[in-house]
């Protein structure tokens, strides 16, 4: 998001600190690693504040974690794996923050077996816009029958807001502004509020024992294969009896893995694949023998008709797992390239424009036929990848030209008004941010009635608009 400027930038190193920026500023804008994809964490002239010095991590004690809202996540997992523990409901950027990640609900590619981040906060720490601070754990506060929650201030008293009435889909990922249910937690409302109602100071997250991982990537021969494997994959998971424990699946279709480099595949072991080939990056958890998970992933391969043996990762062989997750990362890494490619040769106007979508799984083929259709009908080149195993995916236009940016923005409005008649939402892992584009996708979910319900809120915790102004709407 081009264009930002700010005030000032300060680095509190606790709590009173971040009391005494808040209530000395007139705007502010809370920013973690800055890895948002929503241009969240583009200052508009604000103070911003940057949680990088919020970085203490507590012992952990009864399979919870306190963290400050400034720890990256791989300083946590590194910390929680010489305590053979695991913070499971990670994005894929490990460099994103604590602090960052619950104010944006955020997801990744293991939400199939372990949900959100929502899920997996126990508590928080939140310093209001008149400086009052509310530590806050699960259960503590909830909305009443008549969707009223009260919230204890230094300055205002007590602050009575009533929260959303519109509906959040039912699915595996939605991250589409302000969440609300019957009954509503207080730690509910600021987990995915990205960073409109308060700054998250820090966060008491649930943890457990870390798994045994074994890491499978599989060959398809055409995306209708994929879907198949996943298919079958997903079953032998919820399978009541015995399940096969999967964690993830990944796709990287045909388009996308042509952008990668040849290097990458011969890193991970595998040729370049053939035209129309499609890749499953698979992760299974084990507590100990790993011959019968394999030999059940072997049965779901012979069975969906794969021919190749799969590039299998096994728990401890940390430099094959490594070079599997390369691959995935070389696909969004490939076509950022080619969106800067574009940018030097025709100007500042090329941007990358791309989809952050969900469906119900049952779904999944129509969706991509939704997003193929829309791209190549306005002759834009494309590639498509993602968190598959949820029915969450990511169609990404490779602009060529200016003009090829209108097309693309278009072809996503289509597309979002698809995945919302096939039952999914248009907003799934990324968040809202200031992108006018998602800003609009929030209208369509939810209508006006519903934006103007998340103002109250707004105006019933930040009536100044001190917080991130401008974020989830105008």
């Amino acid at each position: 998001m081009p264009g930002g400027t700010a005030e000032g930038v300060v680095f509190p190193r606790d709590v009173a600190e971040v009391v005494a920026v808040v209530r000395a500023a007139r705007r502010v804008l809370p920013v973690g690693a800055q890895s948002s994809l929503t241009g969240g964490a583009t200052p508009r002239g604000d103070v911003v504040l940057s949680t990088r010095g919020l970085s203490d991590i507590a012992e952990p004690t009864a399979n919870t974690i306190r963290v400050g809202a400034g720890v990256p996540l791989s300083d946590l997992q590194r910390f929680l794996a010489t305590r053979d523990l695991y913070y499971p409901p990670v994005p894929t950027f490990d460099g994103a923050f604590v602090g960052g990640t619950v104010a944006t609900n955020a997801a990744g590619a293991a939400t199939f077996k372990y949900g959100v981040t929502r899920d997996w906060v126990a508590g928080l720490t939140v310093v209001l816009a008149d400086g009052s601070i509310l530590d806050i754990s699960r259960g503590d506060v909830r909305a009443s029958d008549e969707g009223v929650i009260e919230v204890d201030s230094i300055g205002r008293g007590l602050i009575r807001l009533n929260i959303p009435t519109y509906h959040v889909p039912a699915l595996p990922k939605v991250s589409a502004g302000y969440f609300t249910k019957p009954r509503l937690d207080l730690v509910d409302l600021f987990v995915g509020s990205e960073g409109t109602l308060g700054v998250i100071a820090d966060a008491t997250l649930r943890v457990k024992r870390r798994p045994l991982r074994c890491v499978a990537l599989i060959v398809c021969s055409s995306e209708a294969q994929a879907i198949a494997v996943t298919a079958k994959l997903r079953a032998e998971a919820e399978a009541a009896a015995d399940p096969l424990d999967v964690a993830a699946i990944e796709y990287m279709d045909a388009r996308a893995l042509a952008l990668v480099d040849q290097s990458v595949f011969g890193r991970a072991g595998i040729g370049r694949p053939g035209e129309g080939t499609t890749m499953l990056l698979v992760q299974i958890e084990t507590e100990g023998n790993l011959d019968a998970p394999l030999s059940r992933l072997q049965e779901v391969l012979q069975i969906t008709g794969i021919g190749d043996d799969p590039v299998v990762a096994v728990p401890g062989d940390e430099r094959t797992a490594t070079r599997l997750f390369e691959l995935r990362e070389a696909v969004p890494a490939a076509v950022n390239a080619c969106v800067a490619a574009a940018k030097a040769r025709a100007g500042d106007a090329i941007q990358k424009v791309a989809g952050d979508f969900i469906v119900p799984f049952d779904a999944i083929a129509r969706a991509l036929a939704l997003y193929r259709e829309a791209f190549e009908r306005r002759d834009l080149e494309y590639a498509i990848w993602g968190h598959i195993s949820d029915g969450n995916l990511h169609p990404n236009a490779i602009p060529r030209s200016p003009q090829d940016i209108e097309k693309a923005r278009d072809a996503l409005r289509e597309m979002a008004r698809g995945v919302m008649a096939l039952g999914g939402a248009p907003l799934a892992e990324h968040g809202v941010g200031r992108n006018s584009l998602k800003q609009q996708f929030l209208r369509d979910m939810y209508g006006e009635s519903g934006i103007e319900q998340m103002r109250v809120v707004k105006r019933a915790l930040d009536p100044e608009a001190k917080f991130a102004a401008g974020v989830l709407f105008p």
